[in-house]
């Protein structure tokens, strides 16, 4: 009966992929590893569009900045943490070159 009541509290979507049991311990197990595989591919995704990412001189570079942090933090959820030493670095790789002297500034000083 419980388990019965716990299949129907899924949604529709989520059914299909997720194996059949025959009791509320392994359907629950069953959804933990569906969850995990998600987690996986969501976090690849994440961190392929951070690591992708170019900064193409339209818009705010605050507003870049600020999207590229909102990745980080969205791993870091996932359990991926990225330290705030390569978040500088991964923004620094991904301006244009006229933002040299930006660049310059930065490796001069000496404090991270």
């Amino acid at each position: 009966m419980c388990l019965m009541i716990m299949k129907r509290s899924v949604p529709e979507v989520f059914r299909g992929s997720i194996s059949e049991s025959q009791n509320a311990k392994g359907f629950l197990d069953a959804i933990k590893q569906y969850f995990t595989s998600n987690e996986k591919a969501n976090a690849n995704s994440l961190l392929t569009k951070l690591i992708s990412m170019r900064y193409k001189s339209k818009g705010n570079i605050r507003e870049y900045i600020m999207e590229m942090f909102n990745l980080t933090s969205k791993l870091k959820t996932l359990k991926l943490e990225l330290s705030d030493d390569l978040l500088v670095h991964l923004v620094l790789i991904s301006i244009p070159t006229h933002f040299g002297q930006f660049k310059v500034s930065y490796n001069t000083q000496k404090d991270k």
